[in-house]
């Protein structure tokens, strides 16, 4: 029975109640806990936790204790009350509305998520995109986030971040301001949302779109729990965006796992002067991709026929004229007078040929005639400095 198919006052089975259980007992990511769940089953895992006899096999006496320890604190009924008064929902693996992605992480696989909103997160996630970056973020960032999270939502891509201040925060926004689709994934508990100035948007996170978390209902978030937490939305999606990040930005983390897991890692360049974008100058100097719109990410993670469109300068008048009449455009002085005899030499042509060009230029407006001679109108000499590469 799927978490979504759940009502709302329906007892979850036995294999779903465990692995509740052991989300107040292990901290999410760790592979010792998933190894323990593989080899031995939930069931068997729940016993020894409780019985607190010998320790499982990999931790020590210590860690064993502590583990114990917070076994014997976990009051189930207490958070499913909390999980049922914040509209959520607990999705395990084998779960119609599990994402089979999150199986990548193998042993660091979540052993669940709880999950706020209406939709499906498994197809949701099936055609999402994670855009990261740093919680100080410049203006820049803050328009470059929101203004991808805004196009990939306009294509129907799910957009995936932390609800974090800054990129984060930008992206959400993004997203919803199109009408689109977005996913919150906290480091804390999903009725608890941090950081708390971001209530009112997690909260309508919640209402339009997902917040889901690994984390039991009231649980908090810590250092560690925020960078084991950008595994999830590395696997969760089908790439990863940076658009800004300090070389000790914990975004880089997913990125890291992005690359670690095979989905595509991608970075939206800045100032070279910018800290604040010098992680993902470090992240496009290895195997991470140039991206500076929706349309470039999408051509990345998209189907087969997802291109972006080809990026050209401005079409001038004079790139239109045919190659002779260029030519003999282009063999004009800029500052004076010439003969047609000069201006055959420069084109590389007869006289005949040139004269006949010179007459067609001049009825497109681009020469005039100074009695035997030629010279350029004001007209030619601006389109000129217009089509000029810059220095």
């Amino acid at each position: 029975m799927s978490g979504a198919d759940r009502a709302p006052g329906r007892e979850p089975d036995e294999e779903t109640l465990g692995r509740m259980f052991l989300t107040r007992v292990i901290e999410p990511g760790d592979e010792a806990g998933g190894r323990w769940v593989r080899e031995l089953g939930v069931g068997e895992v729940v016993r020894r936790l409780r019985e607190g006899g010998a320790a499982l096999p990999g931790v020590g006496a210590v860690r064993w204790a502590g583990l114990v320890a917070r076994a014997g604190r976990a009051e189930l009924e207490r958070d499913l009350a909390a999980a049922r008064a914040a509209g959520a929902r607990f999705v395990v693996p084998g779960d119609p509305e599990w994402p089979g992605q999150l199986d990548d992480l193998a042993d660091a696989r979540p052993l669940g998520l709880w999950v706020r909103g209406r939709p499906s997160l498994r197809i949701w996630a099936l055609r999402s995109v994670a855009v990261v970056g740093a919680r100080a973020c410049t203006a820049y960032g803050t328009h470059v986030a929101a203004t991808l999270a805004a196009g990939l939502a306009e294509r129907g891509w799910v957009v995936v971040s932390g609800g974090a201040y800054g990129i984060d925060a930008a992206a959400h926004r993004g997203a919803l301001a199109a009408g689109g689709a977005t996913v919150a994934v906290l480091a804390s508990g999903v009725d608890r949302p941090y950081p708390r100035g971001h209530t009112a948007l997690i909260e309508r996170i919640a209402a339009q779109g997902l917040v889901v978390g690994e984390l039991p209902p009231g649980d908090h978030p810590t250092p560690s729990r925020f960078i084991l937490r950008n595994r999830v939305i590395a696997a969760l999606t089908r790439g990863t965006v940076v658009v800004e990040a300090a070389c000790r930005s914990g975004s880089l983390a997913t990125a890291r796992a992005a690359q670690r897991l095979g989905r595509h890692t991608m970075g939206v360049p800045g100032p070279v002067t910018s800290a604040l974008s010098a992680g993902v100058h470090e992240l496009l100097r290895g195997e991470a991709a140039l991206v500076t719109d929706a349309a470039e990410v999408a051509e990345l993670v998209g189907d087969m026929g997802e291109l972006a469109p080809p990026r050209t300068g401005p079409v001038l008048p004079r790139d239109l004229l045919a190659p002779a009449a260029r030519t003999v455009l282009a063999a004009l002085p800029g500052d004076r007078t010439a003969p047609a005899g000069e201006i055959a030499l420069g084109a590389g042509t007869t006289p005949d040929e040139a004269i006949a060009r010179l007459y067609e230029l001049r009825a497109l407006g681009y020469v005039e005639r100074h009695g035997d001679g030629w010279k350029l109108t004001r007209q030619a000499m601006i389109s000129a400095r217009a089509g000029r590469p810059p220095c």
